[in-house]
């Protein structure tokens, strides 16, 4: 990696994504050049070729669920580890071209995940125009600054950089909406644990078997670890064929993460660890009796001394 590559950060773009937004977030970023990319998979493939040191993504939305493109990047390719994330609250604008009226507006543009996020209020405004998807809200700006489309949902922040006007703010379908983001770097040692963390992983299941999944899920209840998130997508290997995104309260070196860790790997194929990392809303868990690490810490003695004959 070049003196350069080391401070670039990638992220989707073009500029004035709310992916761009959230970036911007990061103490760091001002000290970084931030790139846009053409998609998700282009920007993390440029850290894994070593063009640039982080890239940023969505990877989870409070009404959409998981981002599949992020998603599937850290279950696929080279891999890559989480560092970090940013909640940033989620609201639209309908960007128009200046002069546009609400009655001109016969075709709208966004990201595939902005639909679900504005439906009810396209219904309600808008019901007879038509929606298509774009590679980002930005670049839904850009085209309908070019012409391509009456109107695009996007960041109210980016109407100046594309010469549009906010004909109407903040629209959303669900109050307090927000969207997760993630900066992924090279495989490393994790962040330092905070007490305020977050694990995430991808597990492969061996085979389609009645409770293969609930061996899963045993391995982190059985130590007091709370799952966050799980999501299934699918291998490509056949349907039927899936592994599973997960996140969990707790660091790596908490010994309740790690042992549920050695866990899978005892009883799954392949699990991908996608790194620990502080919680961005910083919420401690609420460890249950039993799996403290000391509590680990005094079985493991308690073993020591019985096999020792000193019990």
């Amino acid at each position: 990696m070049t003196p350069s590559s080391a401070s670039r950060y990638t992220y989707l773009g073009p500029e004035g994504t709310f992916t761009e937004a959230a970036l911007r977030r990061l103490p760091e970023s001002g000290t970084r050049e931030l790139v846009p990319m053409v998609s998700v998979p282009a920007a993390f493939d440029a850290v894994r070729g070593g063009e640039a040191a982080g890239a940023f993504a969505a990877i989870e939305n409070s009404v959409e669920g998981g981002v599949n493109a992020t998603l599937d990047e850290l279950a696929t390719g080279a891999p890559l580890m989480i560092y970090r994330e940013v909640l940033l609250p989620i609201a639209f604008a309908l960007l128009v071209r200046p002069g546009t009226a609400l009655a001109d507006v016969k075709t709208v543009t966004g990201h595939p995940v902005a639909q679900p996020q504005v439906r009810n209020w396209l219904a309600a405004h808008l019901p007879d125009a038509v929606w298509e998807s774009s590679a980002s809200n930005a670049d839904g700006a850009r085209q309908v600054q070019e012409g391509r489309y009456d109107g695009a949902f996007a960041g109210e922040f980016a109407a100046s950089r594309y010469g549009l006007e906010p004909l109407v703010s903040e629209i959303h379908d669900t109050a307090n909406a927000q969207t997760r983001f993630v900066l992924v770097g090279p495989p490393g040692r994790p962040a330092a644990p905070t007490g305020a963390d977050k694990t995430s992983a991808v597990v492969w299941l061996g085979d389609d078997h009645p409770g293969a999944l609930l061996e899963l899920l045993q391995e982190f209840a059985v130590r007091g670890v709370n799952l966050m998130r799980i999501e299934s997508r699918p291998t490509g290997g056949g349907l039927g064929r899936y592994c599973f995104s997960v996140d969990a309260e707790g660091h790596i070196t908490d010994r309740r993460v790690g042992e549920a860790l050695m866990g899978l790997k005892r009883i799954c194929p392949k699990v991908r660890f996608l790194g620990s990392y502080p919680r961005a809303d910083e919420i401690r868990p609420q460890v249950r009796p039993g799996t403290t690490d000391a509590e680990f810490t005094e079985a493991a003695d308690w073993l020591g001394r019985a096999l020792d004959g000193r019990i």
